[in-house]
C-alpha cells in the first residue's frame, strides 16, 4: 500500500502517510534509533519508483474512503526509507497539489546536493530535515550514513537549500542515549541548526522500537538540558518526547490499513485497538496477519507495538 492513515502527526496534526519507497526498506542510513528496522538497500543512487499517476490515484482513493472528520491537514512524504531517492518525487508533488492539502516531505537531506533534488523538494509546502549531529564521528555512530556521503557537504546542501526554500522548513534531531546527547555535541548542534533558521526546530527521543535495542531516550534531566542548549541559539524549540495518541484514519478494509501504517508506522496496541473498532474488525484480523507473517509484535517501554514483519 502507498498510502496510510491519517495518523495524528505531533507536527502535522492528521497526516495521510505516502509511502513512495517500495520494499525492502531502502535508504542512504541505517539509523540505529529508525522505527522502520535496519535498511535491508544502502544506496545513494535514485532510481524510479512507484509512477506519480499511481501515487495520485492511491492518494485519491484513500482520501475519498476517508470520513470528514478524518481528512488529512497534509499529505505527507514518510516512506519506508528516503522519499528523495524516488526520481519522480517532484512530478509526484506536483500532482498532489491538485488536492488542494498542503505537501509535507520528511527527509533526511542526505541528497540535497544533487540541484534534482533540491529543486523537487522547493516543491513541496513543509519540508524537514534531518539534524542528529554536527560531529562527524558521532554523525557515523548514530546514522550510519553510506561511505559515499560527507557530513561536510550535506551540511552545505542544507544551507543553500534553507536559502532558497520558500516553504516551511524545520528540523529534527533524535537524542539517543550515549550517543549524540552529551553537552558539548548538543551545543554544536544547535549552532549548526541555527544557520539554518528553520521555523521549528524539533527535539525527539525513540518513543517506538528502535532498530538497535541499545538506542533509548535519554534521562529526562538530560531531555530538558538539550532543549535548554537550544533555546539558547534557536527561537522556536519543541520536544516530541511524547505519545501522540491513537486516532487513526480508516477506510474499513482493516487488513489494508494495518500492513499499510505498519510498514511505515509502528503501531501501539490503543491504536491497533482504536483502528479495529473503526474498521469493524475483531482480534482475529491481528492474529491472522501474525500467523500469516504480514506483521509482528513486540514490547517496548511497557507497551505493545505492531510492525512490519
Amino acid at each position: 500500500m502507498i498510502t496510510f492513515g491519517p495518523v495524528q502527526s505531533r507536527r502535522l496534526g492528521k497526516s495521510l502517510g505516502i509511502n513512495n519507497v517500495p520494499p525492502p526498506k531502502t535508504c542512504s542510513y541505517s539509523c540505529i534509533y529508525c522505527q522502520v528496522g535496519l535498511t535491508r538497500h544502502m544506496t545513494t543512487r535514485r532510481r524510479e519508483m512507484y509512477p506519480p499517476e499511481t501515487i495520485l490515484e492511491e492518494t485519491g482513493k484513500r482520501l475519498r474512503l476517508l470520513d470528514r472528520a478524518d481528512y488529512p491537514d497534509y499529505l505527507t512524504f514518510v516512506a519506508d526509507g528516503e522519499p528523495t531517492l524516488d526520481k519522480r518525487l517532484g512530478e509526484s508533488i506536483r500532482l498532489l497539489k491538485g488536492f488542494e492539502i498542503p505537501v509535507a516531505v520528511i527527509t533526511n537531506g542526505t541528497l540535497l546536493g544533487d540541484p534534482e533534488v533540491a529543486e523537487a523538494l522547493s516543491e513541496a509546502d513543509w519540508v524537514s530535515l534531518k539534524a542528529d549531529t554536527a560531529d562527524n564521528e558521532t554523525w557515523k555512530k548514530i546514522n550510519r550514513p553510506c561511505k559515499t556521503l560527507e557530513l561536510e557537504d550535506m551540511h552545505a546542501s542544507y544551507k543553500r537549500f534553507a536559502e532558497m526554500f520558500e516553504g516551511i522548513l524545520v528540523t529534527e534531531t533524535m537524542l539517543v542515549s550515549g550517543v549524540n546527547d552529551a553537552t558539548d555535541t548538543i551545543k554544536e548542534t544547535a549552532d549548526f541548526i541555527s544557520t539554518l533558521d528553520p521555523l521549528v526546530s524539533y527535539i525527539s527521543v525513540p518513543v517506538r522500537p528502535p532498530a538497535v535495542q541499545s538506542a533509548v531516550m535519554p534521562e529526562r534531566s538530560d531531555i530538558e538540558s538539550a532543549r535548554d542548549i537550544f533555546l539558547k541559539v534557536l527561537p522556536n524549540v519543541v520536544l516530541l518526547d511524547k505519545f501522540e495518541g491513537a486516532e487513526t484514519g480508516y477506510t474499513g478494509d482493516a487488513v489494508q490499513d494495518i500492513t499499510a501504517m505498519c510498514a511505515v508506522h509502528p503501531m501501539r496496541e490503543d491504536t491497533m485497538a482504536r483502528l479495529l473498532g473503526k474498521d469493524n474488525a475483531g482480534e482475529d484480523t491481528v492474529d491472522r496477519l501474525l500467523r500469516e507473517g504480514k506483521i509482528k509484535k513486540t514490547c517496548y517501554r511497557s507497551h505493545t507495538f505492531y510492525l512490519k514483519k
